[in-house]
């Protein structure tokens, strides 16, 4: 099936704004979860470290799982993939609400919640996409903001849920709240050309020879059904050597069978060859796709940029994840009254992420801008903010570094956009799933190593001085990589000649 031009418009409207609510509504509390780890250390006992993998679980196994959440979204469409993960988001917040202790937690509500967000964030990413080309930074910044207004709104809900309903209660609500996702999902148009029918049933007949591994369909045949006339042969004498003593009278009644009976034989052996010889070749092209999906791999990783890439997005999370996680605990360690809060600290980081998602996409589509220096001063710029944060010690400071932090934090929205321009359209759910799975490793381990040190030295200072440094350390590699080589991947990519790798098989919508 062969996509239509991306229309830049009309229906693609609809998609962003679908888009949009369904991150709003997945990714609202898992981004909030720092209101639910200080009751989860109140409820459990458990030390900061291993509490905080709820939260990174939460955040990191959806994108640890980014490879299989493009594999599925380009199977199944993204229509089908949102609404079955509508269903997994809201069933694993509510089975959180019966969780006992912290390891029922680490299943229900950080890998259960978390891959349904994986699920819904790769397929919102790849059908805004498809949908928009000129405007595609515009679009996936509108997109990306729902998740940090769900941050924002998420983060004073919860707290009043909990208040109000306890932690129970709260995460009962929160889950049926998720289920609006379904309707989301199912205005999921898919794009492609309406004239073009749905493919049929492909029989081994009609399968065409450029699917074909070996072009070898009658030579095969004849084997399969050779094969089948020794072992009908075998059988038969067989039964001629047990028609001996009491079942020898039988053994005559059949000694002059039909013609019926003749063919029968003969059109059974005809269509399990001819089943034999099709799973052969299925078997064949599957083998192919792999070597092809292997290879393909190998040559994004010899693109530089793309190696930078994964590694300063993978030091970015390890550093930049925790102060979502952890700040409100942050405040609390630095004896911040909670009489000063204005507003809570992760709601700030909310609403900045938002404002920083939508301007930075912006600015992404203005041609005189370089969208991967863009990417790199974010990142340097943030790895400094976190090197401030032991220096703040009132509510002011913290809400002024939750700015900025959350602000910066926006840079996701144009994270797709630079790796379209580094790897190419085409090559844009393969590579974009790569890159989510060293992100999702990078959720995961941060937050818990922010917590033992914290467990370690009592104090929050030597790990932000940690998490800055990775930041750091990510920006300027990816700045070193890309100095001499971004003008040409800015220049027309050749388009890759067709394998069987990029057939795809059209899904009933």
């Amino acid at each position: 099936m062969e996509l239509k031009k991306s229309p830049d418009g009309g229906w693609g409207w609809v998609i962003v704004l679908v888009s949009f609510f369904t991150q709003f509504l997945c990714y609202g509390s898992p981004l909030a979860v720092g209101v639910l780890y200080i009751e989860w250390l109140d409820a459990f006992g458990e030390g900061k470290g291993k509490t905080a993998w709820v939260g990174s679980l939460a955040s990191g196994v959806g994108l640890l799982a980014s490879p299989v959440c493009s594999l599925c979204v380009s199977s199944f469409g993204a229509r089908t993939v949102t609404i079955f993960s509508g269903f997994m988001v809201a069933g694993g917040l509510m089975l959180s609400s019966f969780a006992p202790n912290i390891y029922f937690l680490f299943f229900s509500y950080g890998i259960v919640v978390g891959l349904g967000c994986g699920l819904l964030y790769t397929a919102t990413v790849t059908i805004t996409c498809q949908y928009f080309d000129d405007r595609r930074g515009l679009a996936l910044g509108l997109i990306s903001t729902g998740s940090s207004v769900g941050l924002f709104i998420y983060a004073a809900l919860q707290r009043m849920l909990v208040e109000f309903y306890g932690l129970d209660g709260c995460l009962l609500i929160v889950g049926a709240l998720a289920l609006n996702i379904l309707a989301c999902g199912s205005l999921m148009r898919p794009l492609h050309s309406s004239d073009c029918p749905l493919p049929k049933k492909i029989v081994p007949e009609d399968l065409p020879d450029r699917y074909s591994i070996y072009n070898e369909k009658g030579k095969n045949l004849e084997e399969n059904i050779n094969i089948l006339d020794k072992s009908y042969s075998s059988e038969e004498k067989c039964k001629s050597t047990l028609a001996n003593g009491d079942w020898k009278q039988e053994s005559l009644l059949h000694k002059n069978p039909t013609v019926t009976h003749t063919k029968e034989p003969e059109t059974y052996k005809k269509k399990v060859a001819e089943q034999t010889y099709f799973c052969k070749q299925l078997a064949k092209r599957k083998w192919q796709l792999y070597k092809n999906y292997c290879g393909e791999t190998l040559a994004l990783f010899k693109n530089k940029v793309f190696s930078a890439l994964f590694i300063a997005i993978l030091l970015f999370d390890i550093g930049g994840f925790p102060p979502s996680l952890l700040m409100e605990d942050v405040a609390r360690s630095s004896n911040v009254k909670e009489e000063e809060f204005i507003m809570p600290l992760i709601s700030i980081i909310g609403i900045m992420t938002a404002v920083g998602k939508l301007l930075l996409g912006i600015l992404a589509d203005f041609k005189w801008i370089n969208t991967l220096y863009l990417y790199v001063a974010t990142l340097i710029i943030m790895g400094l903010a976190l090197c401030a944060i032991p220096f703040a010690k009132s509510y002011v400071t913290l809400a002024l570094l939750s700015s900025i932090l959350g602000f910066l934090t926006g840079n996701w929205s144009i994270f797709p956009y630079v790796t379209t321009k580094t790897v190419g359209i085409e090559k844009l759910a393969h590579a974009y799933g790569i890159l989510m799975f060293f992100a999702g490793l990078g959720n995961s381990l941060g937050p818990p190593i922010v917590g033992w040190f914290y467990d370690w030295t009592q104090t929050y200072d030597i790990a932000f001085y940690f998490s800055g440094f990775c930041v750091l350390l990510g920006g300027f590699i990816l700045l070193l990589a890309a100095l001499p080589y971004w003008d040409t991947c800015n220049k027309q990519l050749p388009k890759p000649a067709p394998t069987t790798f990029l057939y795809k098989v059209a899904s009933n919508v």
